[in-house]
């Protein structure tokens, strides 16, 4: 296991960025995301209506409300990789498949 990186956010800090990601929501840009219809990590294809804005890195683990750290994610894929960082988020992925393959 890789080691953990603390990052202190404070609660105005989340919120600052929450109130930026919902300024992205209402834009073209994140239309045109959705509009793909496709998860950004089981890469599969949805109806854009059922895909949600996922931070890539965390707001609670540092990450920021830009273009470069929004993805669209499907429900499933966003409620499982929760708070993850990417490298977390691959980890978890590997042992689910390590696990299928027993």
């Amino acid at each position: 296991m890789k080691d953990c990186f603390i990052v202190s956010v404070t609660d105005a800090e989340i919120k600052r960025e929450k109130e930026k990601a919902r300024k992205l929501r209402k834009s073209q840009w994140w239309y045109r995301q959705k509009a793909r219809g496709i998860c950004h990590y089981c890469g599969k294809k949805f109806h854009p209506r059922d895909l949600t804005m996922d931070h890539v890195v965390p707001l609670t683990r540092g990450g920021k409300s830009t273009k470069g750290n929004i993805v669209a994610a499907c429900k499933e894929c966003n409620t499982k990789k929760k708070y993850l960082l990417p490298w977390e988020w691959r980890e978890y992925i590997e042992r689910l498949s390590d696990s299928a393959e027993v």
